[in-house]
């Protein structure tokens, strides 16, 4: 059949075929979606944006050594039988210089006194150790911790007011809670009021009434008339170490002036 003749059978049969409605192809929406909407990864594919901190070029960045705070509390210990160094610098349990020693010589001297190592300064080249006894270290140990305590937290301040007339007996009772106070490293601030008798001057009156009082004490600030007269204020504390040497030279100097012929210790 030629094919003029085929477009003309076709077109006589449409042309006696009822229309029909067109049927619409439904689409669903998963059809529209891009094709990497459908392909999913499992968990352990997934990539991670977090910043690995080893793959990070440690060249331009060198790490920061941490530096040492000068108020940190300080340990006096045995290192025992691990010692670092090869050759270390010692000293005897006495304090004497035994030289530049190996360690494993070191070792054998511990073993054969019974003596424990210590380091005294680990950054000196070579580093300076010491022997000592378990009582010695103990020692040492008590004088850091006091020596520490001493400067950690603030210190307490107790006061008393009182007037210049107080009985003998109230003043004693008062200076045994100065001195209970003092002991406990604490400072009290003094205060006496004008009594009746003004004959003396109040820091005078307050100077004597301090020396009344049966420990050594120091000054944070000595007795001073305030309050337009009305008054007189000081301070008290532990004297310091030096305050009681000098406190001694200036006693055994009086004694001497007093009695020339008393024996000095040189």
């Amino acid at each position: 059949m030629s094919l003029p003749l085929l477009r003309f059978v076709l077109s006589k049969a449409l042309s006696r075929c009822p229309l029909r409605p067109v049927s619409h192809i439904t689409v669903t929406s998963s059809a529209l979606r891009p094709a990497w909407v459908h392909h999913t990864i499992s968990p352990y594919q997934r990539v991670s944006f977090c910043t690995d901190a080893e793959s990070v070029d440690v060249a331009d960045h060198p790490k920061e050594t941490k530096k040492l705070d000068p108020r940190g509390r300080v340990t006096f210990s045995s290192v025992g039988r691990k010692i670092g160094q090869r050759h270390i610098q010692l000293l005897g349990v006495d304090g004497e210089e035994l030289g530049t020693v190996h360690r494993a010589e070191v070792v054998r001297m511990m073993d054969q006194t019974g003596l424990k190592l210590v380091a005294i300064n680990e950054n000196s080249d070579p580093p300076l150790y010491k022997l000592m006894k378990g009582k010695q270290i103990h020692e040492e140990q008590m004088r850091l911790r006091e020596t520490q305590k001493a400067k950690t937290g603030p210190v307490q301040s107790k006061e008393l007011n009182f007037s210049s007339d107080i009985s003998l007996h109230d003043l004693e009772t008062k200076l045994r809670q100065i001195v209970s106070w003092l002991e406990k490293k604490n400072h009290v601030r003094l205060t006496i009021k004008a009594g009746a008798d003004r004959s003396t001057p109040l820091d005078e009156v307050l100077t004597q009434m301090v020396e009344r009082i049966t420990v050594p004490v120091g000054f944070v600030s000595k007795p001073t008339v305030v309050r337009g007269g009305r008054a007189a204020m000081c301070v008290l504390r532990l004297p310091s170490a030096k305050e009681l040497r000098q406190k001694a030279t200036d006693t055994l100097s009086e004694t001497v002036k007093r009695d020339p012929d008393t024996p000095t210790s040189t």
